[in-house]
C-alpha cells in the first residue's frame, strides 16, 4: 500500500520539466547509468515517468531506483503554466 503524503511529496520534489541522470535501475528494460532523462509527471502511485534521451519512457521507483536531479524547475513557471 501507498503513502498518499509520500507521493505528494515525490510530486512536489519532482515536477513536470526536471532534469535527472540515472544511477542505477532494477529493472529488465532499464535505460544505462547515465542516461539523462526530463520528468512528465508522477502518478498517483508515485512513480516517476521520464522521458530518457535513449526514447524510453520507463518509470522511476524512488525507493527502488537511484537517480540525481542535474536540473531543477522553477516552481513558480510551473504552477503558471499548470493554470493556464
Amino acid at each position: 500500500m501507498f503513502d498518499k503524503n509520500k507521493v505528494k511529496r515525490t510530486k512536489e520534489q519532482y515536477p513536470k520539466g526536471a532534469e535527472i541522470e540515472l544511477i542505477s535501475m532494477n529493472d529488465s528494460y532499464a535505460v544505462p547509468s547515465g542516461t539523462h532523462g526530463v520528468v512528465d509527471f508522477v502518478d498517483d502511485i508515485g512513480t516517476i515517468h521520464v522521458n530518457w534521451e535513449t526514447g524510453s519512457s520507463l518509470g522511476l521507483i524512488p525507493d527502488e531506483d537511484k537517480f540525481i536531479v542535474i536540473k531543477e524547475v522553477d516552481k513558480n513557471n510551473v504552477e503558471e503554466t499548470i493554470k493556464i
